[in-house]
């Protein structure tokens, strides 16, 4: 009887032990980012219920008081410091993704911790930016329609400049998303160069590229790629006066915010044909109106924010967000903090 009244005590010991959870998700990013073993990990080590609303209300603010953590979702309602109350009970905040400050007031991050879960993101924008950088470079749309039209190409024809080999590649924006992304493409045999304030010169070359300024980026490059966060000082960060240093038939590549291209100068230097993009977001509208002038423009490639939004991606930001909490139920220290000074070059 007394190792059975310990284990019945061990178990109770643990159970209230654990901490309370509160995930706030919408029915479908729940699907999304909590997996059969995500949930199994979770309820493991904590004690977890689910507020599916998206808006502030007074049952949330009832459930934020019982809870020693939150886990938030790009679904989740904006965190403000009144609805934590003046001695708040929660401790950190898991965030399922990366862009935590469009998610909580700036001032909770000094009052609790906060991590994100971005990896898994930066390696599903780097894939995209790779696919979206052949797709033009190789004319695939181009020769898809020539296909399809009936036109018929003989060897004796033969194109110019349709490779990665030899180009220089420029990335704005050498964090994880620009380091990903030149891992990838070091292989095809490109110099590759990035503009980032925020980085060292020795730091880029580690990761095989070059530091120069941003003008001499756009002058030089035939294949320029945003990868920046966009903050008061990168947005609109090409205007029309930058855009105008693209050398004749380059590529240009938004696989980040569109807030960092003026779309009314974008809009204007596209309509000479002289460049071409691939923007995977846009700014101000997004998604695009069907009858929006990006839609109808030839040399306009087209995908809807989607470069790093595929289901198996948003499991393993779910699985690392899932094991910061873990991390804390055991006690130990988190790997993806995000403090207040951080903010100033995310997005």
């Amino acid at each position: 009887m007394t190792l059975l009244n310990d284990s019945i005590e061990s178990n109770n010991e643990l159970r209230a032990s654990r901490p309370n959870v509160l995930v706030l998700a919408s029915d479908s990013l729940f699907a999304h980012f909590f997996s059969e073993a995500n949930l199994k990990r979770l309820s493991t080590y904590t004690t977890w219920r689910r507020y599916a609303e998206r808006e502030d209300s007074s049952q949330l603010r009832e459930l934020i008081a019982e809870a020693d953590v939150l886990m938030t979702t790009w679904h989740s309602p904006f965190l403000r410091s009144e609805m934590l109350g003046i001695n708040p009970r929660v401790k950190l905040i898991a965030h399922c993704g990366g862009e935590v400050k469009s998610r909580v007031a700036e001032e909770i991050f000094d009052r609790l911790v906060i991590t994100n879960a971005a990896d898994p993101m930066a390696h599903g924008v780097a894939e995209m930016t790779l696919a979206l950088m052949l797709t033009m470079v190789r004319r695939i749309p181009d020769y898809t329609a020539e296909m399809r039209r009936g036109i018929i190409r003989t060897n004796e024809e033969v194109s110019q400049g349709e490779t990665l080999r030899g180009r220089k590649i420029g990335v704005v924006g050498f964090g994880r998303i620009g380091k990903a992304i030149a891992k990838l493409v070091q292989p095809f045999g490109a110099e590759l160069v990035s503009a980032d304030p925020f980085t060292s010169a020795e730091f880029v070359a580690r990761h095989g590229a070059r530091l120069v300024e941003l003008d001499e980026l756009l002058r030089s490059c035939s294949i320029i790629v945003l990868a920046a966060a966009l903050t008061d000082e990168t947005r609109n960060i090409l205007d029309s006066t930058r855009l105008a240093l693209l050398p004749d038939g380059a590529y240009l590549i938004n696989v980040a915010r569109g807030g960092l291209i003026d779309m009314t100068a974008l809009l204007a230097e596209l309509r000479t044909n002289r460049i071409t993009v691939a923007l995977d977001v846009t700014d101000p509208l997004e998604p695009l109106p069907q009858d929006h002038e990006l839609r109808r423009l030839p040399n306009v490639l087209l995908t809807p924010h989607i470069a790093a939004g595929g289901i198996e991606m948003r499991q393993e930001i779910g699985a690392l967000a899932v094991e910061e909490v873990v991390r804390f139920a055991q006690g130990k220290a988190p790997c993806n903090r995000v403090s207040r000074e951080m903010l100033a070059t995310m997005t």
